[in-house]
């Protein structure tokens, strides 16, 4: 049985409130544990079902005869200690299942849980949060694959600070009394920790919108991703006005421009291939 999940509002700032939880974001994906009649089944939160990618799951540590569960599959690199998002999509795009095998024992994922949706055919979603967590906390055994998130109560702004320093996602802040729904939420809010760059826009897609990106590095200008989100329609209007005076060339997808034009980005991380991750306009840089 497939629930589809709650999901989250947008916040800009962090904020401290007696009346939410402030949990840390996981870089991983969002998985939903079904446990019934001695069979594991995992779902991405867009139904799709992914159990096959993680054979690691499919014995929880979990007390009950049937279970709902919602989460963030996420893996550690053994390296750093940190939660990286890429090594967690090169597993759930494993399809040969000897890589799969081998790859649970070189590059295991950990399943991080934050809400019980039903246990022993009870339906909790009608339960404030802070009463399925207390459930949470009483089925979940220790063991190397699945944990709960941690919370803490009140101050969201220390625990955002210290996200910050250590370079992780960012929080996320839930209502104490939430009920469980199965849409887009105000009661769960993210506050997200962006890193900011300037880029030279090189060019443009001729068909969906996007516009390359280049960032300059000893003295070198180099493609660094494609900008596609947060571009108001104003400043696509001004940046069309202005790009048909500077254009070098261009091929069956792109149109190639003199990279003057200057924007600064926000963006997730840097990735392994030191390209920008979802990178977002913010303004241009005059």
């Amino acid at each position: 049985m497939f629930i589809p999940p709650m999901l989250l509002e947008k916040s800009d700032e962090p904020f401290n409130d007696p009346a939410f939880l402030f949990e840390p974001k996981i870089d991983g994906h969002r998985l939903i544990m079904t446990y019934k009649n001695g069979e594991t089944r995992l779902f991405t939160r867009h139904n799709n079902e992914c159990t096959r990618q993680y054979p690691e799951l499919w014995n929880p540590a979990v007390s009950g005869d049937n279970f709902i569960l919602d989460g963030e599959v996420c893996s550690i690199d053994p390296n750093t200690g940190a939660i990286d998002f890429e090594r967690v999509m090169e597993r759930f795009q494993l399809s040969k299942q000897t890589k799969i095998k081998a790859a649970v024992k070189n590059r295991p994922v950990h399943y991080i849980v934050f809400d019980v949706l039903r246990h022993n055919d009870r339906d909790l979603r009608r339960m404030p949060l802070i009463k399925r967590k207390s459930i949470l906390e009483s089925i979940i055994k220790p063991n190397p694959y699945i944990s709960i998130i941690p919370a803490t109560e009140n101050n969201g702004t220390d625990l955002y600070n210290t996200i910050c320093t250590n370079k992780m996602e960012g929080i996320v802040a839930k209502r104490k009394d939430s009920l469980y729904v199965s849409k887009r939420s105000s009661d769960w809010l993210k506050i997200v920790r962006y890193e900011y760059a300037e880029v030279f826009i090189s060019g443009y897609r001729k068909n969906d919108f996007g516009w390359i990106g280049q960032v300059e590095e000893n003295g070198t200008k180099r493609t660094a991703g494609i900008i596609e989100l947060g571009v108001p329609p104003k400043h696509k209007k001004a940046f069309y006005g202005i790009a048909k005076q500077l254009i070098t060339g261009e091929d069956k997808h792109f149109v190639y421009l003199e990279p003057v034009l200057k924007a600064r980005i926000k963006f997730r991380n840097w990735t392994r291939n030191n390209m920008l991750r979802t990178p977002s306009f913010v303004e241009f840089v005059l």
